[in-house]
């Protein structure tokens, strides 16, 4: 992490696609930018919904962690879906990241293009206590 004087610390070890910081953190909260389930080598890991709504919740709980967060630190989650048509296999998935009954607030979009034709991005807010 790399830090500021108007305290912010970005998170720069994770792989992204484009010029733009993977995390921000500024005082106790933490910006996470979309994750799209991309592996190492900047590949999509899957063409199922349910493989790359899997490695990008990996994705975004390798940077929570970097920042000392994790999973349970998450209070606002945004989901962007090629096809909407894919939300119950993605629910299937999601809910699995997160302590049942202690879900993050969400909001869930249909995105016609996605960044490397990705069937799923996700991006959150934490607060790291």
């Amino acid at each position: 992490m790399r830090e500021e004087s108007t305290k912010r610390a970005y998170i720069t070890n994770a792989q992204v696609v484009g010029p733009y910081s993977p995390g921000v953190q500024v005082g106790n909260l933490l910006f996470v930018s979309g994750q799209i389930g991309i592996n190492q080598k900047l590949e999509l890991v899957s063409d199922s919904i349910e493989g790359q709504t899997r490695q990008a919740l990996l994705n975004l709980l390798n940077i929570l962690k970097q920042a000392g967060c994790d999973s349970s630190s998450v209070v606002s989650c945004t989901v962007y879906l090629k096809d909407i048509k894919d939300f119950p296999k993605m629910n299937l998935i999601y809910g699995g990241f997160f302590q049942e009954g202690k879900y993050p607030a969400r909001a869930t979009i249909e995105a016609a293009n996605l960044p490397k034709n990705a069937r799923v991005e996700i991006a959150c807010i934490a607060v790291k206590m």
